[in-house]
């Protein structure tokens, strides 16, 4: 089975639907370790962040 980069970014809460038809081609051909890479760092991210924040869009 062939591995599917928007799927697994999708399944790790990630708002892949917002994004452009060219940034979903991109992200999908990333690699398994490139994208457990992207969702280790965005959960970093996010942990790093303050509670509140104000009305912006994060979307990786």
């Amino acid at each position: 089975m062939t591995f599917d980069a928007l799927a697994a970014l999708r399944a790790s809460g990630q708002w892949v639907e917002l994004l452009s038809a060219e940034q979903k081609q991109v992200l999908a051909r990333l690699s398994r370790a490139e994208v457990d890479m992207l969702v280790r760092l965005k959960r970093r991210l996010d942990e790093a962040a303050p509670d509140v924040q104000g009305q912006e869009l994060k979307v990786l």
